[in-house]
This record gives structure tokens, C-alpha cells and sequence, in this order.
């Protein structure tokens, strides 16, 4: 009989679990800042209007 094989090559997931998780954080916190600014330095009305709009649905102060 022969021995099952075993696989040489293991996902870095299994090494380091914290890493599978921390990587899709800061990349959604990456494109969080990159939308926030974008927005917040627009010369467009209609962007500058969406997000003033969206901190008064959320209840936040802005002026």
C-alpha cells in the first residue's frame, strides 16, 4: 500500500489567522479614507450635498 501524500504548500491563512482577517480591514479602512476625502474635498455640489445630507440622517453635528 502506499502512504497518502501530503501537501507541501499550505495557505498563509494557517500560519498566521490574524493576517486573513487584519488584511480585508485595512483594505475596506484604506478605501474608507479614500471615499471620506474624496468626498470632503469635491468641487462637486451634488457630492458635497450627499455627504452633509448623510450626517444629518445620522444625527451628527456638522456645523
Amino acid at each position: 500500500m502506499t502512504e497518502p501524500t501530503t501537501l507541501t504548500h499550505t495557505p498563509a491563512a494557517t500560519h498566521n489567522p490574524g493576517l486573513a482577517v487584519l488584511r480585508p480591514l485595512l483594505g475596506a479602512a484604506a478605501l474608507g479614507l479614500v471615499v471620506l476625502y474624496g468626498v470632503a474635498f469635491a468641487e462637486s455640489p451634488l457630492a458635497h450635498n450627499a455627504a452633509h445630507d448623510v450626517r444629518h440622517i445620522t444625527v451628527k453635528p456638522c456645523h
